[in-house]
Order: structure tokens, then C-alpha cells, then sequence
């Protein structure tokens, strides 16, 4: 059987007042986007890559989101202005004979929980992953108890929800022309084919991550399944201060027309930088100030890319090797955008990785702080290493 994942990533998350898609703020150490995502590599193992699609809902603009789900190898689909129309979209590319749903907002997703709605929709059709209610429950109206229903046939609806394909597509085309608004993906089918199976697998760690607070109270811990060997996840942050005389900068081995450069002990490239930190962490070693002293003569003026290549070595006497990057570089200037393939390639080539397991996002920072007046470049980066 043939099975597709569609993890919802489009939404704004406005009410945990990131200021941006709450699925990339950090969740122990890495976006809790990552963690979703990953989840569901417990799947690898039961089906072959042609019979196991993954796709990833993302906004349009949203090209952080878009490169980390590129970067682990999930295919990205535009979402629309409600979470109705971005799955409607997804749908739209799935190929599979069952379609999992869930929501990106929900990274503490087990693989039980997972293989459990699989095993329900493949028996009934459909598949909604619920927890019964252990509180009394009131419907209300105008802030008064209208009534109370017997809690025993009271459930909270979670994600994942697995169907047929077929059903909960022809589901959506109803849903769409209706123009009914609807929360879940249960409630379309529910309405518009028929009701939709609990499946009694829920967790309340299963949470979805909605406020700020969210992301630091009470956290479960997450379990990832790589599907073999020790894949391990690194972050690098580094800046530069601008002030250099000379009319390029370099970012991933690629010289870059600039009005200055910017101003180290090596050659500045801060993007590399960041890369050889993320994969320092991931590998659990020093950083690169420790391996790389700016007070050592012999990396005064340094290329950086002959660095990463002895950071690699290095990981490689831990047993590890590069695997997969997210770049994000935060500048206002110069502008990147049509530098960003031949920092892909220039990166894919150095680490030999594929280049489609390299994402790079570039942005400004709207005028604000150090790099806002231009003073300087930020760049961030996230590392997958695997053993060799």
C-alpha cells in the first residue's frame, strides 16, 4: 500500500506572538517543526520510498519553513488563506491509497500513535486520533451552561487523522464549494461523506503547540526514530561586523559584490562559520573559536572552506559526516538572492552531500537592530550529521 503524509505548516501562529510561524521557534534546540517532521520517519522502515510520500503545507513566503522541510526531504505544496485550503492543496498531490493529516503544531507525536490510526483506517476507512475527556465538559451559551453531556462519550480530537484518499478528497471538493469554515479534517469528512472513526489513541502529550508558553512549560520528551544508525542534530550561529576595505564579502565559498567586507581573523565568511559550529554540536565537539583561535597566527586570512573541510575530518574521528544543512543568513545588504543556487552547489560540493539536502533562506532584518542598520551579518545554521 502506498501512503501519503501531509503535515500542515502554513499557519501564522499569531497567538504564540513569535512575530513569525511559531513552528520555527526553538523546541530543545532545534525548530519544533523539525521534530514533526521527523516523527514520522518511523514510516521509513514499513515502506519503500516509492510507496511513502511526505508533504509539507507551507505559506507562500515562508522560505525558512520551506527549507527545512526541503532539507529532510519532504516535498513542499503552497498552502491557501485557511487551514481548509491548505490541506486542499496538499491533497491535490497525494498519491497514496490512505492520506495521513497532521498538524505541524504538533511535534510530540508518537510512532504508536502513528501505526495505531494506520491500522484503524485501513480497517474502517478512516482513522481520528482522539483522547477520551476525564473533565465534565459544558456546551455554553452566552456564557451560561446550556448543558452537559455525559463525559464518557466526550472526546478531544488530536492529529494524525488518516482516510482513503479518495474519500477525503472528494470530502475537501465538497468542503471548498461550500464555503463552510471547519477545524479539522474529521469534521470535513464527517460532514461530508460519513462519520469519521475514533481511534482511542490519544495522548495529552500529544499537545499542540499553540501560546508561547508552550514551548517551555511542562515539555514532554521527544523521541526521534531515524530509521537506523545515529543521526544527530547540530546549531551554529555566527556574525560579522562590516568595515573591511574591500568590495566583496564571501558567504559559502562564493565572493559576493558588497561596498565593504566584512571584518576577521579569517577570510569572514560567516555563513561557513555558522555550518562548521552546527556540525561541531551535532558531533559533540569544540566550537570553532576552540578549534580555530582567532589568537593562532596560521588562520590569520584563512580560507573558511578549507576549515569546514578539516571540521569534517574531524566530526569523521567522532564517526559521524554531514548529512543535511538549513542555512538562514540575515542581511540588508548586499542582496542575495541570485547567489543562493551557487552557495547550494558550493556547499553540496564541499560536504558531499546532495545539493537538494542543502537549503539556504536570506533576509533582512525590516531595519532593525545591528544588521537592520547594516553594521553587519547574521547567520544561523541547523546540521544534520549520520554515522559513517
Amino acid at each position: 500500500m502506498k501512503i501519503s503524509v501531509i503535515v500542515c505548516a502554513a499557519g501564522k501562529g499569531e497567538r504564540a506572538g513569535f512575530g513569525k510561524n511559531k513552528l520555527l521557534a526553538p523546541l530543545y534546540g532545534a525548530p519544533a517543526l523539525y521534530y514533526t517532521l521527523c516523527a514520522f520517519d518511523c514510516l521509513n522502515a514499513t515502506y519503500t520510498e516509492g510507496n511513502l510520500q511526505k508533504i509539507a503545507v507551507c505559506a507562500p513566503d515562508d522560505e525558512q519553513t520551506k527549507g527545512l522541510c526541503l532539507s529532510l526531504g519532504w516535498q513542499t505544496v503552497i498552502g491557501g488563506r485557511t487551514r481548509t485550503e491548505s490541506v486542499y492543496n496538499a491533497l491535490a498531490c497525494a498519491t497514496g491509497e490512505l492520506v495521513i493529516i497532521h498538524d505541524g503544531a504538533r511535534p510530540f507525536v508518537t510512532q504508536k500513535i502513528i501505526t495505531q490510526c494506520i491500522d484503524c483506517a485501513t480497517k474502517y476507512g478512516s482513522a481520528i486520533c482522539a483522547l477520551p475527556s476525564v473533565d465534565t465538559v459544558a456546551v455554553a451559551e452566552n456564557g451560561y451552561i446550556a448543558s452537559i453531556p455525559d463525559r464518557n462519550g466526550v472526546y478531544s480530537i488530536q492529529t494524525p487523522q488518516v482516510f482513503l484518499t479518495s474519500e477525503i478528497k472528494a470530502a475537501y471538493d465538497c468542503a471548498i464549494k461550500s464555503g463552510e469554515a471547519f477545524t479539522d479534517d474529521s469534521s470535513v469528512y464527517s460532514r461530508f461523506v460519513k462519520p469519521a472513526k475514533l481511534c482511542p489513541c490519544g495522548s495529552v502529550k500529544n499537545k499542540k503547540l499553540t501560546f508561547k508558553e508552550d514551548f517551555s512549560d511542562g515539555l514532554c520528551p521527544i523521541y526521534i526514530n531515524f530509521n537506523g544508525g545515529d543521526k544527530r542534530i547540530g546549531f551554529g550561529v555566527d556574525v560579522h561586523a562590516f568595515g573591511k576595505e574591500q568590495d566583496f564579502i564571501t558567504l559559502c565559498g562564493i565572493k559576493i559584490p558588497c561596498d565593504c567586507g566584512l571584518v576577521a581573523h579569517s577570510d569572514g565568511d560567516v555563513a561557513v562559520h555558522a555550518i562548521m559550529d552546527a556540525l561541531l554540536s551535532a558531533a559533540g565537539c569544540r566550537d570553532i573559536g576552540f578549534c580555530f583561535p582567532d589568537s593562532d597566527d596560521a588562520f590569520k586570512n584563512a580560507d573558511s572552506t578549507l576549515l569546514l573541510k578539516k571540521v569534517v575530518a574531524i566530526i569523521a574521528k567522532q564517526g559521524f559526516k554531514p548529512l543535511a544543512l538549513s542555512v538562514a543568513v540575515q542581511a540588508e545588504k548586499p542582496r542575495l538572492a541570485k547567489y543562493i543556487d551557487q552557495m547550494r552547489k558550493r556547499l553540496a560540493d564541499l560536504l558531499a552531500i546532495d545539493e537538494k539536502n542543502v537549503a539556504i533562506s536570506a533576509g533582512s532584518c525590516e531595519g532593525l537592530g545591528f544588521v537592520g542598520q547594516k553594521k553587519g551579518v547574521c547567520v544561523y545554521c541547523t546540521a544534520m550529521t549520520e554515522d559513517i
